[in-house]
């Protein structure tokens, strides 16, 4: 196992919508690649990301010092480690150094943190990438959220923590389009198809499946009533930790936090004009997608397939 852990360079997963199944990703990411040797994690991405979700699913009962809901913990217990009784301190860390950093100096966080590494502490940090420069070493572990999750195992010759930031920030604009895209298309679904639908993930883009039966509405018309509200430039706002308001709409959603600020964000958002049929999953799919042209989605390799069974 510590062999597998060594040779380790990068892997990358699709960074799902909604905290559940970030919960399920960060629990994964735990069994297969977190170590008990591993001492530093370092958690890079921008606001939307889905970081702490992430890091609930990969550390369960983790006190974090920024919460989503808005309860900061005071004073950070990071700057407490070294005094009082070491057998009553806890075993791991969080600190989010942007947030911190309106509070802390760098160099005390960063000291704080070299501390806690030496008495055998666990440190969870986010945006990783602003610290680092003063640690002078890198995460055991660093987790970049973006649209895509990456994890990789950093050593001597990298990857720099800034190396995943580019990626993870370049690519999250898709992700929170498609986001709000998917959302859109479900508000303007049949009541009976919204019922029934499930989720999936595909770069720059999403995926709607209905189980068993072929919707019946037309993928033209969904299209084009959903790009309406887009042009429409509706707020985009989170309502609830189940819902998020696309103007003055409540729509159900199970990551209310990563949209876009409005609907005139989504850019060259496009449906593929026909159901996929899934035959592992007796499934047809709906595929959306943003940000560019979808007319290579004509080469998928199952519509390919599609067009050879045609001429047979």
């Amino acid at each position: 196992m510590q062999e597998r852990l060594e040779s380790h360079i990068i892997s990358s997963y699709f960074a799902p919508r909604g905290h559940r199944r970030m919960y399920s990703l960060g629990r994964h990411l735990a069994q297969v690649y977190l170590s008990p040797f591993d001492k530093l994690i370092g958690i890079i991405g921008d606001a939307g990301a889905g970081k702490s979700a992430l890091i609930r699913g990969m550390f369960p009962g983790l006190e974090l010092t920024n919460d989503d809901d808005g309860v900061y913990v005071r004073p950070l217990p990071l700057l407490d480690v070294g005094s009082g009784s070491r057998f009553f301190s806890h075993h791991t860390y969080h600190v989010d150094i942007r947030f911190e950093n309106g509070f802390t100096q760098m160099s005390v966080l960063a000291e704080a943190i070299d501390e806690a590494l030496q008495l055998g502490k666990r440190v969870i940090v986010e945006h990783f990438e602003l610290i680092y420069p003063l640690l002078g070493y890198n995460a055991n572990l660093l987790i970049g959220a973006g649209e895509q999750i990456l994890i990789t195992r950093p050593n001597l010759f990298g990857p720099e923590p800034d190396e995943i930031k580019k990626v993870v920030y370049d690519s999250l604009p898709y992700r929170l389009m498609a986001h709000t895209a998917e959302d859109l298309c479900e508000h303007c679904l049949p009541p009976e198809d919204f019922k029934r639908c499930g989720h999936s993930d595909i770069k720059h883009g999403f995926v709607i499946t209905f189980p068993e039966k072929e919707p019946s509405f037309d993928i033209g018309d969904l299209e084009k009533k959903v790009n309406e509200m887009i042009n429409k430039n509706m707020t985009v706002t989170y309502h609830d930790h189940d819902h998020v308001c696309i103007g003055d709409i409540v729509h159900p959603c199970t990551g209310p936090r990563m949209h876009v600020s409005s609907t005139g964000m989504i850019k060259d958002f496009h449906l593929l004009n026909e159901f996929i049929y899934d035959r592992m999953t007796n499934s047809y799919l709906l595929v959306g997608y943003v940000g560019h042209d979808s007319s290579f989605l004509k080469e998928l390799p199952i519509l390919k397939s599609k067009q050879y069974d045609k001429m047979l």
